[in-house]
């Protein structure tokens, strides 16, 4: 049995997620409750959980699709070994979907 498996059962994958879920608020709550300035920490801390969930998202999905669409990361060391591999080179430009220019969003 290998130590980090795939989960074969989609309730475990939902366990996991809510534990994401627990661990993530009750982090927050302890961090905001020992803050003097709870509102400077509150904005700090969104910042952070924006800014790390963006980047998140380009990780794995802009570049896919949107860069080198026949690459696939595993991971966010997969995504740190392309960059160190792909640093300094040009890599081919891909074709942007369509953006409906009243509301912003993709037409794909």
């Amino acid at each position: 049995m290998r130590l980090f498996a795939d989960l074969p059962d989609a309730r475990w994958i939902y366990l996991k997620a809510v534990l994401f879920l627990v661990a993530g608020v009750v982090s927050a709550a302890v961090l905001l409750l020992e803050s003097p300035d709870r509102w400077r920490t509150a904005f700090l801390l969104y910042v952070t959980v924006w800014s790390f969930s963006r980047l998140y998202y380009f990780a794995f999905y802009v570049i896919e699709k949107y860069i080198d669409p026949a690459f696939r990361f595993d991971g966010l060391g997969s995504f740190a070994l392309y960059l160190w591999k792909h640093r300094g080179r040009t890599l081919p430009q891909t074709k942007t979907p369509a953006v409906r220019e009243d509301s912003g969003r993709s037409v794909d």
